[in-house]
């Protein structure tokens, strides 16, 4: 019986073309996941309009009355970005943590315990000649978070513990603990210090700009700004950067690839906590020149919304920041004619959306893809 002829080898040459409309198809697919926030945001505002038109109101009326006192006068644009100031630090701390596969709910926590370093510093070098007082406050705020965010950090690169409960925990223990630290230094029958030095405070944005006179936006603003090109430019442009997006993107590939996962860890909740830290001085150095316990009012949390309608880049954090401070100046200049409460359902609204939106464009761009 002869032996079965061999299989026929496959013919040489260039492997076959891709289909002709499978590239239009991808970058249709990269644009549909881009615009997911912008979708997002859309959807929430229709939900706020049914809740507006449920109280009977006019939707449309509303939102141009909110949109027209945060960006339709000086004041309001200022009043817009001194809102939109905190979330901008906490916004890009809670991106990096994101960058790095960490869920960073301690931004308030840190942003609270900057805020207090920055009051304490600010007192204790009273005296010094300007700028001194202001970078021993600015050193002092990124110090606190950032030791508050390495907590969390050291407890997952060593033991792998989760950082949700853990970053979670540690805003309340940061609450109770300023509470109790600072009863020496509160002035009498109040929940706030004495007043910084002139030194140490930040110059109000309308000796640069005085259409913005009589706003509370102060140079921590223009920190804000320089700090987000700092984060840009150390996630995409330095070797830890990038060690700590591949950590994020497969934290086993990353360490088969030579990068120690629980340095990065370590070091994108290090980093965060200082950041949100550096939110503190919005409102102590730049506004009322004091700390005041509860002066954070949920930014941190807020934060969290603003990284993920940002897409967790530097600039589009900065633009969700806008949005949610005229959101919020704005909430309140309506709340006469709609439930103060509505700007909040609408912020979680729209973290929802987010949620959902970038799920949802990730499996249509795949099958296009």
């Amino acid at each position: 019986m002869s032996a079965a002829p061999p299989a026929a080898a496959p013919p040489a040459g260039p492997p076959p073309e891709p289909s002709a409309a499978a590239a239009p198809r991808a970058a249709a697919g990269a644009w549909l996941v881009a615009l997911s926030p912008v979708a997002a945001v859309g959807a929430a505002l229709l939900a706020g309009s049914a809740f507006i038109a449920a109280i009977g109101e006019d939707p449309l009326a509303l939102w141009s009355l909110v949109f027209a006192e945060a960006f339709g006068t000086g004041y309001g644009l200022g009043q817009t970005l001194f809102k939109a100031t905190p979330l901008v630090f906490t916004g890009l701390a809670v991106a990096l943590g994101f960058r790095a596969g960490l869920f960073n709910i301690g931004a308030e926590g840190q942003l609270y315990l900057g805020g207090f370093a920055a009051g304490l510093a600010g007192l204790a070098l009273a005296g010094l000649p300007w700028p001194l007082p202001l970078l021993g406050c600015a050193l002092a705020a990124a110090l606190a978070g950032g030791v508050w965010g390495a907590i969390p950090g050291a407890l997952k690169a060593r033991f792998g513990a989760h950082e949700v409960i853990n970053t979670i925990m540690l805003n309340f223990v940061a609450f109770a603990l300023v509470s109790y630290l600072g009863r020496p230094h509160f002035m009498f029958e109040s929940v706030r210090t004495a007043e910084l030095p002139p030194a140490a405070w930040l110059p109000r944005l309308d000796a640069l700009w005085p259409a913005l006179r009589g706003s509370p936006a102060n140079a921590a603003l223009l920190l804000g700004l320089a700090l987000a090109a700092g984060v840009g430019a150390f996630l995409f442009r330095t070797r830890r950067g990038y060690e700590l997006r591949a950590v994020g993107l497969n934290a086993a590939a990353a360490e088969y690839g030579g990068i120690h996962v629980g340095r990065a860890q370590l070091l994108a909740l290090a980093l965060s906590g200082a950041v949100a830290g550096l939110g503190g001085l919005n409102f102590v150095n730049g506004y009322k020149h004091w700390f005041e316990l509860g002066f954070s009012g949920g930014a941190g949390f807020l934060g969290i919304a603003v990284a993920l309608i940002g897409r967790n880049h530097p600039l589009g954090v900065l633009l969700a920041a806008l949005f949610f401070g005229a959101l919020s100046y704005g909430g309140l200049v309506v709340h006469q004619r709609v439930p103060g409460e509505l700007v909040e359902v609408l912020e979680g609204i729209v973290i929802l959306c987010a949620i959902s939106a970038h799920r949802i464009a990730e499996r249509l761009a795949r099958r296009m893809r």
